[in-house]
């Protein structure tokens, strides 16, 4: 096990920070670059749409592997602001592959479990390569884009050569996530609570989710051993996955609110009720081993926004 150069793209983001911080504690040299100036030591602004600011960055580094995380998050942020959703994880991803093509670093895409769309059977990655698009539709333009960027490192590596592992996070969760309305269910379950608003819950969808300390430290683990052209998804163990009603109650329970403050509807239309997850080659490859069950990760997000929002409950 080496240490390496590494770039986080996106390094300031919820699963970026955590990352560089995993990377820098076992000894690597971590440099970040997101969207806002800092002053935080090994940090470059970059915006990864502009080529310019990119090619910037390769010219006075090498590194040997690139986190590729910079991305427009979520579907219905994805359907608001689309421009920034494609000009980022489309043109923004594209640059980073140029980059790759000229410097020959290895990258980490990172795609979402959201390209599976609405397959119903159990989301093992060769899904997305043995059956028709239409058995895996993916249904919002997150989705799309993020496979997209998979067909694009997939293609570099038969023209180019270059050299790229695929991720495919599910439902990543933890502290130092804030609230905005386009966030997961987790946080903004939470933030609601705590300030006493209404939330919907729709009933009949169950999910699996993985708390951010478990997946970073897979994630962490790909440079000891990078096999290129392989995809992982990475999630919470199957014995953990929860109706969304569940996850709700989980969160009232440690905020100390009852459901009055809980709008119930019936299934969500155009989302997908069950995501059933295969990590079995993560976990083969990559050590992949969750240890946070969603009581106790639930448990300490609830305790970092209450410190972040400085209130509690009533």
């Amino acid at each position: 096990m080496g240490t390496y150069k590494i770039l986080v793209t996106g390094g300031k983001g919820f699963i970026g920070r955590h990352l560089v911080a995993e990377l820098r504690r076992r000894g690597h040299e971590v440099w970040a670059c997101d969207l806002t100036h800092s002053g935080d030591e090994n940090y470059i602004r970059c915006d990864v749409s502009k080529y310019r600011q990119v090619e910037r960055i390769f010219e006075e580094h090498k590194f040997d592997y690139v986190y590729h995380l910079a991305a427009e998050y979520g579907r219905w942020n994805g359907e608001d602001y689309y421009e920034n959703l494609w000009m980022t994880n489309v043109v923004g991803t594209k640059n980073i592959i140029r980059m790759q093509e000229r410097k020959r670093f290895r990258m980490i895409f990172f795609s979402s479990a959201e390209v599976y769309g609405d397959y119903e059977g159990v989301m093992s990655e060769d899904v997305m390569v043995n059956n028709p698009i239409k058995d895996t539709y993916q249904m919002n333009d997150y989705a799309i884009t993020k496979w997209v960027g998979e067909l694009m490192c997939m293609n570099s590596a038969k023209m180019y050569g270059t050299e790229t592992v695929r991720v495919r996070p599910v439902n990543c969760y933890g502290p130092g996530e804030h609230y905005t309305p386009y966030r997961g269910f987790i946080p903004k379950f939470i933030y609601h609570a705590l300030f006493n608003k209404p939330y919907v819950v729709y009933k009949g969808h169950r999910r699996i989710i993985d708390y951010i300390d478990d997946s970073v430290r897979t994630f962490a683990n790909i440079v000891d051993n990078f096999i290129p052209g392989e995809v992982y998804n990475v999630a919470g163990r199957p014995e953990w996955e929860k109706d969304i009603k569940e996850y709700s109650d989980l969160v009232l329970k440690y905020v100390g609110r009852d459901d009055s403050i809980v709008i119930y509807k019936e299934a969500e239309p155009f989302t997908t009720k069950v995501k059933r997850i295969d990590c079995s080659k993560a976990i083969r490859d990559l050590k992949h081993d969750p240890k946070v069950p969603p009581e106790e990760g639930i448990k300490r997000t609830v305790e970092w926004m209450k410190r972040y929002y400085g209130v509690g409950g009533d």
